[in-house]
């Protein structure tokens, strides 16, 4: 594979690729330089170029770099191929509240513009991946919104990507558009009440935000620093998948960042489910705005996850609305008050008009408004944790509607309010969430759903967000590019099952640390008939142990109970020798986890075979 130099900028033929034909996801253009179809340095200098002529119509981005800017990067790619680096030469765009190196960071708010000498740590990740920035997008300023409105000159609003009468969403707007526009292969947001969940639905890609932590933040402009998350925008969920396991990544030097555990780790991810339990709220509970056609829309949404397999189950929306409209109506706009505070106190004058009666409003809340309203977090908390034990994860319209530019223009709060009827209490309740497109509005415009559950189930809602939009095999933003078959590891693990013979049993003596650990009974049932079983010396309590024999052996009878993942090693841990857990045999022929016996403990145990089950041995015989 050619090695990039600074001499492929200058001496391309642009003519060589056509971006309506190329596959801009990160698996295709993987694929594309494995076949040598072209280089990074050619597809960035194409990219450019394309990404300044559409920027003329509309502004989503408020720095793209030069050639001279980008030659660094490509530069470092030197001696690397798509082999050695999971993101070698793709291309991203980085929301303008986050920092690159050497390019300043406007938060869209001309007078607040400072030059960061370092990378935010999540952008760094990425850069030491192999991905390529081609510049900076427009947002809502200080991230302040849902619209993409919000921009002062010499940017100005955004327009979606599918449709530039309406909204292309904020307040992620210029990282939503480019992604859905083909320009770059995926983009860095944030979400703070929902801006990097609403583009995604209204330009139709995939929009995740992951649990708050897993993604560091420093290097970003905060909003509310206790509720920021850097997100990720894409074509497909394997793309926001693969971007994913490169930046969540626990940063020591940022106070909120939290580790990823192993089972929401790069090893998991499927596209395939297993019947998953997803919560709706009520329909009582659900609100379109009087758009009848985002209604239509969300229950075909639904029909979707049936038809991947899904059973959906009616669910309180309530503890959820109600924190909801904790973020705006409660105290937390103090902490965007307290982001802003040097600039909104000296110049208030450079925000723009709607930004400063927002930001403003945080001046007000006392100490005592904000202890109170965290007791009431804490119960709507506690009300909305019932509710998701009960499913794999809650289904909700990532917008109940849709507006076009001007008529936010002319009622810029109460329509934004609307936009976050679904998303505002995401951060403050801890919960992950995927958006994912699901259908077209009849004037073009995207309608999703967004998939959530609580913090650190990213990899399970990824898994059941691609398995949803490899089912509805919808366009790819506003591209012509055709969704390829997802990459499947395997699923993200919540439970564990474990096949039990003796004092485990239901009822039994020990059947507590099953129990009190969380694990519930799924099935009575026998093992294979090659198993022996054994009431092993000592006690109480007493226990049998069961082995696999190569003749002479029955079907024992056994129960499998399903184990919380994070309970199993303490679980195993008090399991005292002979005893161990390895893999059982039952009589349909599937192999589980389960009780099984060293050999040397048979040293003076009695052979109960013939007794057929540990129970049967209970009842005729008192163990000695």
């Amino acid at each position: 594979m050619p090695e990039p130099t600074s001499r492929d900028m200058t001496t391309i033929d642009l003519k060589t690729i056509d971006l309506k034909t190329i596959d801009l996801t990160i698996s295709g253009l993987q694929q594309h330089y494995r076949n040598g179809d072209f280089t990074p340095a050619q597809l960035l200098q194409q990219l450019r170029s394309a990404n300044a002529a559409y920027n003329q119509t509309n502004p989503v981005w408020i720095h793209l770099l030069s050639e001279a800017e980008l030659e660094s990067y490509l530069v470092n790619l030197a001696g690397k191929t798509v082999d050695d680096l999971p993101l070698y030469g793709i291309p991203f765009a980085i929301k303008d509240n986050i920092d690159l190196a050497g390019v300043p960071t406007t938060a869209a708010c001309p007078d607040f513009t400072y030059t960061p000498q370092e990378n935010a740590f999540v952008v760094q990740l990425l850069l030491q991946a192999g991905a390529i920035p081609l510049g900076k997008t427009n947002l809502d300023q200080f991230a302040t919104g849902l619209v993409g409105v919000r921009s002062p000159a010499p940017w100005g609003p955004c327009h979606n990507a599918l449709n530039p009468d309406y909204l292309s969403g904020g307040s992620s707007s210029g990282s939503g558009v480019t992604v859905a526009r083909g320009l770059v292969s995926f983009s860095l947001g944030t979400d703070t009440a929902g801006s990097g969940r609403v583009p995604a639905s209204l330009n139709n890609i995939v929009g995740l935000k992951p649990s708050k932590g897993l993604f560091s933040t420093r290097g970003l402009v905060p909003a509310c620093r206790s509720l920021d998350c850097i997100t990720v925008f894409a074509l497909t969920v394997e793309d926001a998948n693969t971007v994913f396991d490169v930046a969540a990544q626990f940063d020591g030097e940022d106070p909120f960042s939290r580790p990823n555990p192993y089972e929401n780790g790069k090893r998991y991810f499927s596209a395939e489910t297993s019947g998953p339990t997803i919560g709706v709220p009520a329909a009582s509970q659900l609100n379109f705005f009087g758009n009848a056609e985002a209604q239509a829309l969300f229950a075909a949404g639904l029909k979707q996850l049936e038809a991947i397999g899904a059973t959906l189950v009616e669910l309180d929306f309530e503890p959820f609305a109600s924190a909801a409209r904790l973020l705006y109506e409660g105290p937390w706009v103090a902490e965007r008050y307290l982001a802003t505070q040097p600039l909104i106190e000296r110049s208030p004058e450079s925000m723009l008009p709607v930004i400063q009666t927002i930001i403003g409003g945080g001046s007000k809340p006392s100490a005592l408004d904000a202890f109170r309203a965290q007791y009431q977090l804490q119960a709507y908390g506690q009300q909305a944790r019932q509710e998701l034990a009960k499913v794999d994860a809650v289904v909700i319209p990532t917008n109940g509607t849709i507006y076009t530019v001007q008529e936010v223009l002319d009622n810029p709060i109460q329509l934004n309010s609307n936009l976050g009827y679904y998303t505002n209490f995401m951060n403050l309740l801890d919960c992950s969430a995927v958006a994912v497109p699901s259908g077209f509005y009849g004037n073009g415009v995207g309608f999703g759903i967004t998939l959530f559950h609580s913090a650190l189930q990213d990899k399970r809602l990824l898994s059941l967000a691609a398995a949803l939009q490899q089912s509805t095999a919808l366009p790819l933003g506003a591209t012509a590019i055709p969704l390829r078959p997802a990459r499947s590891l395997k699923p993200a693990p919540a439970t564990i099952n474990v096949v039990v013979c003796g004092a485990h049993l239901d009822g039994l003596p020990l059947n507590w640390q099953l129990t009190e650990r969380g694990a519930t009974l799924l099935e009575a049932t026998h093992s294979a008939p090659c198993y022996k079983l054994y009431a092993l010396a000592g006690g109480p309590p007493y226990r049998p142990g069961m082995v696999r024999v190569d003749s002479g052996g029955v079907a024992i009878p056994v129960e499998v109970w399903q184990v919380p993942m994070q309970h199993f090693g303490s679980f195993v841990a008090e399991i005292p020798a002979p005893l161990g857990i390895g893999k059982v045999q039952l009589q349909d022929g599937r192999w589980e986890s389960g009780f099984i016996c060293e050999p040397y403990g048979l040293a003076g145990a009695e052979d109960i075979t013939a007794l057929q089950g540990w129970r049967a041995y209970l009842q005729q015989a008192v163990p000695k």
